[in-house]
């Protein structure tokens, strides 16, 4: 049985650096699906009508709305920006230093 709660066991695994650098190194994927979901959400358009308008299948707006952009090619995110009457943006930054 798992005892506490997942932030609990977040802070302990954050101790671990390697364990933190890998989670950070997330924050822009995480940041995309969160996005996506909420305008998509604002939107009124459920999954089936967001995969509709661009040609796919729901299943494949449910992967990525599950963290599965790491074969999402920019054209595809494009397209659900489109879709969505959004638009997307992508740039470089320099990373924040460690504290």
């Amino acid at each position: 049985m798992i005892k506490g709660t997942f932030k609990g066991y977040l802070d302990e695994q954050m101790k671990n650096p390697d364990f933190k650098k890998a989670w950070h190194g997330l924050d822009s994927e995480f940041e995309l699906l969160e996005s996506m979901i909420k305008v998509r959400e604002k939107s009124g358009i459920t999954q089936a009508q967001l995969a509709k308008k661009i040609g796919t299948k729901q299943s494949v707006i449910s992967r990525l709305e599950r963290g599965g952009f790491s074969k999402a090619t920019v054209e595809t995110l494009n397209k659900i920006a489109n879709a969505l009457d959004a638009k997307l943006v992508i740039k470089i930054q320099k990373k924040a230093k460690a504290a």
